[in-house]
């Protein structure tokens, strides 16, 4: 697990400069809270400000995430204010939270930006809870929010804004419907009622940290669209705060609170989960224990028994969270898996087309752009497949053919990236063989994705036995056809039945 961490690619170092970022930015907000005379919780909430606002917010376009960083405090600050004023009112205050949960989650269907200000609602509530803010803290809180998002947006989008030179990142849409069949429908009423289950336990368990269980549910169902992602991420969740906890025993309760070195830990905390945010979940909740135990030692209360009350509220949300994907409007995961691997071999063809055009001489092809966007999806498809590759499930059979169309996959996008790279040779030119390969490139990517065709065998079997010729771009363009000839077979075999051969 801590190898793949390390050795995950990391293209154009995106994720070093992120978390390099996050502590820079989440860094210089805390500090101008200090200098402002603000309190602990004021500048604990306006570090969480900050941090949201470079974690969450993902739009395509650099302006865009500045539109969305604006609306921020728009969506937060009220939620504030409702939050602290049902402090006392615990029947009112926990109705509204749930209310919270599930707007926070229909909102993810209007992308990127409604993800984000969902989530930044949900956490001006949780973080009420987490410092008993009453209405006579507000007005501080409210001016160190303020402050802490124009301390990190200063970061974001004038000291670094390394985005302005990369391509726009072209999120992918998740698999749309209408009524009880859109997906966000879906997770807003399971995480409400997962959320329930869980605030009803997690109060049950303490009537001071009971929200631990809610955010526990609410952060598994974070980027998750079936049944079988949400319960690996749940186990995942469960095991990075036991190795936190443990963690935070050796390192966290000795500090006692200490100024230094606890801010030194934090910023290392802040650069772990954004570094590993991408490639491990495990290791992402691993640095957010972390960081909460030293901010419990900030506040004074971190004791071993309130980590293990962590530990019991976390397993509370995840079983909340398990048993609402499960009884209320399940998902399958072969459903979802299959729309993100259509999507993901749509968007195959899309960069051969791409690559064809710029080859043939267009000024406004962009294969570059379709390759990033190519990557987004598959790193979507992983997520998805990721219940059946998961070391404890117990589908061997699945797990194969599961297994076989990832690499498979990622053989398609070595090829394809290979081929962009070639095009962008300003003295590559066309060739008819080139034209007819990626022809027969569409039309295999057209049987995969149709119900009911077939690849023209024949075809499929002359893909292995061509030689490629000496022009690099078809050299790719073959590897490509033997890659997409070979995932027929998993593709089109039962989910529930060993690959032929296997």
């Amino acid at each position: 697990m801590l190898k793949r961490v390390f050795v995950a690619p990391d293209p154009g170092r995106l994720r070093l400069r992120s978390a390099t970022r996050a502590v820079a930015g989440i860094g210089l907000a805390v500090a101008l809270c200090g200098l402002a005379g603000h309190s602990l919780a004021a500048s604990i909430t306006g570090g969480l400000a900050a941090l949201l606002a470079l974690f969450t917010v993902t739009d395509a376009t650099v302006r865009g995430q500045a539109v969305t960083t604006a609306l921020l405090p728009v969506v937060g600050l009220p939620v504030l204010a409702l939050a602290a004023g049902l402090h006392d009112h615990p029947v009112a205050r926990d109705l509204a939270f749930l209310t919270v949960v599930g707007v926070g989650v229909y909102a993810r269907r209007w992308g990127p930006r409604g993800h984000s200000l969902g989530v930044f609602a949900f956490m001006a509530f949780f973080v009420t809870q987490f410092l008993h803010t009453v209405p006579g803290q507000l007005p501080e809180l409210y001016a160190a929010v303020t402050l802490s998002l124009l301390a990190s947006s200063a970061v974001r989008f004038g000291l670094w804004c390394y985005e302005r030179r990369l391509p726009p990142a072209v999120v992918p849409a998740p698999p749309t419907g209408t009524g009880l069949a859109r997906p966000t429908t879906r997770q807003a009423l399971q995480a409400t009622a997962g959320s329930a289950f869980a605030l009803m336990m997690g109060e049950l368990l303490s009537d001071q940290r009971w929200y631990w269980a809610v955010g526990a549910t609410w952060w598994v169902f974070v980027n998750t669209a079936s049944r079988g992602e949400t319960l690996v991420r749940g186990f995942r969740r469960v095991l990075g705060t036991v190795i936190g906890i443990g963690l935070g025993l050796l390192v966290a309760v000795p500090l006692q609170g200490a100024a230094v070195p606890t801010a030194v830990l934090a910023a290392v905390a802040v650069f772990g989960i954004f570094y590993t945010a991408a490639v491990s979940y495990t290791w992402m909740m691993l640095a957010v224990t972390v960081l909460v135990e030293l901010l419990y030692g900030l506040l004074g209360v971190l004791e071993p028994g309130l980590l293990a009350l962590r530990l019991a509220e976390t397993g509370v949300g995840a079983l909340g969270a398990a048993l609402a994907v499960l009884l209320v409007l399940p998902v399958t995961t072969h459903a979802t898996t299959d729309a993100w691997i259509q999507r993901a071999l749509r968007s195959v063809h899309e960069c051969t087309a791409e690559s064809a055009a710029r080859l043939a001489g267009s000024d406004t092809a962009d294969p570059a752009g379709r390759v990033a966007e190519l990557e987004l999806v598959l790193a979507r498809v992983r997520l998805s497949v990721s219940p059946l590759v998961h070391p404890l499930s117990p589908m061997p059979a699945r797990k194969t053919r599961a297994r076989q169309v990832l690499a498979l996959l990622d053989d398609c996008a070595r090829e394809v990236r290979g081929l962009a790279s070639v095009a962008a040779d300003p003295e590559a030119s066309h060739d008819a063989r080139l034209a007819a390969a990626c022809l027969r490139v569409e039309a295999a990517v057209e049987a995969l994705t149709t119900p009911g065709s077939a690849l023209d065998v024949a075809a499929a079997d002359a893909f292995g036995a061509r030689h490629p010729a000496g022009e690099p771009a078809l050299v790719h363009l073959h590897g490509l056809e033997r890659a997409l000839a070979a995932l027929a077979g998993p593709l089109r075999s039962s989910p529930r039945s060993p690959l032929v051969g296997a």
